[in-house]
């Protein structure tokens, strides 16, 4: 049975029975959990899909029993199969298998079982009938319910804001293990997603979204797991780079979306679009700075295992100031080329050192105060110096860039 291509349809019940649904489960290192995930999966895919199913277990380079459990696993239970790479990566897992499928819709899910089986059903079955081409569970979409630590939530929360003001996204979670496709779409969109990673999962819906695809979101009751060994910071500067290589290439046109749009005979969806003038300006900078910042911090963490808090202040202010006046150039103030680049720079630093006075002063302020002071309260006290920074930041390079752009238009 093949899904009608390029048309929303409504699958008979007969047919639904028929359809295939391919569920990847890339793993590395995961031989304490692999075994008990996968029975669990099954087991509800047989007593509550009312459709045909393969589980495929993804091994990306392991170096632990992983794949031997996950051969086992496959010799066993019906519908378990096993892929192995040699090389890491979720994406890469991902795009390979996807690819390479005969199933009708395929999905993935984490090895840990995080987000509720519950919420399956209703991911697949508008991708079943047609209705959608796309569709996600989302931690933070009405109705689910999330337990994880303020950290993650934190994180994830700035993450999807940076999304929504730089890239215009309409998503709300785009880094939740939940996710599922039409097999026709994910052959013609896969080819055109460039990270092997943790980013894929980003990229492919923005690409998804450009392409005028219906993505699909469902609520989902998540509960985090305690033992992930996924590097938060690693993670997040990973996906800030992804970021801005996707803001680069759609800005420029290097991704070649229109093409697929037109191949899936997806009309041209309207965008969100952010405010023009002053507010326009205001909103892109904040999603800059927000994407500044995160990386700041990210920096500063890792930097201060190292250094001492001054130091590690120092290094970390001075290479994302850098980043950020590149980045508002272009996508605050659309400036283009080598304009007036050697003065918004010498701009730029004169802010970074506004924001290294008061970032420093403030946490010489506080040594001298709280000697003993927690890590936590060292990026409290940040943040606040940050965000008087970031308001000089803005009048600052508003002035200079502003000046210039209106000196080259007359």
């Amino acid at each position: 049975m093949t899904l009608i291509e390029n048309a929303p349809h409504t699958m008979r019940t007969a047919d639904l029975r028929q359809a295939l649904v391919e569920i990847v489960i890339p793993v590395y290192n995961e031989a304490d959990d692999l075994e008990r995930s996968v029975r669990r999966l099954t087991g509800y895919l047989a007593g509550q899909l009312p459709c045909r199913y393969r589980v495929t277990i993804a091994d990306n380079a392991s170096t632990d029993d992983t794949l031997a459990i996950a051969t086992a696993l496959a010799d066993r239970l019906e519908g378990v199969r096993v892929v192995h790479l040699e090389a890491k990566g979720r994406g890469r897992a991902l795009k390979q298998v996807w690819l390479g499928s005969d199933a009708d819709v395929v999905a993935y899910m984490d090895v840990d079982l995080s987000t509720d089986l519950a919420a399956l059903p209703p991911l697949l079955a508008p991708l079943l009938s047609g209705h959608s081409d796309v569709a996600i569970g989302s931690r933070l979409a009405n109705g689910s319910r999330v337990v994880r630590g303020p950290k993650r939530e934190f994180i994830s929360r700035c993450y999807n804001l940076i999304l929504r003001g730089a890239l215009q996204v309409s998503f709300s979670d785009a880094q939740c293990g939940f996710k599922a496709m039409r097999t026709d779409v994910a052959r013609r969109l896969l080819p055109l997603v460039q990270d092997t990673n943790w980013f894929f999962d980003t990229e492919l819906l923005v690409l998804a979204q450009r392409a005028g695809l219906r993505i699909h979101e469902v609520p989902v009751d998540w509960v985090d797991d305690p033992g992930s060994t996924v590097d938060i910071s690693a993670t997040a500067a990973e996906d800030l780079r992804g970021v801005w290589r996707l803001l680069k290439g759609l800005t420029r046109g290097d991704i070649p979306i229109a093409v697929v749009r037109d191949e899936l005979a997806r009309p041209v969806l309207p965008a969100a679009q952010a405010p023009q003038g002053l507010l326009g300006q205001v909103v892109r900078f904040g999603a800059v700075g927000v994407a500044s910042t995160l990386a700041y911090f990210v920096l500063y963490v890792l930097l201060r295992w190292g250094m001492d808090a001054q130091a590690a202040n120092l290094t970390a202010l001075a290479l994302t100031a850098v980043a950020n006046t590149a980045a508002n150039r272009v996508f605050t103030f659309g400036v283009r080329g080598n304009d007036g680049l050697l003065s918004h720079h010498v701009t730029g630093l004169v802010a970074f050192a506004v924001a290294l006075g008061l970032t420093s002063g403030s946490l010489a302020l506080l040594h001298q105060l709280a000697p003993e002071s927690p890590r936590l309260a060292e990026l409290v006290v940040l943040g606040l110096a940050n965000a008087l920074a970031t308001a000089v930041r803005f009048v600052a390079l508003k002035f200079a860039m502003g000046r210039r752009r209106a000196g080259s238009a007359g």
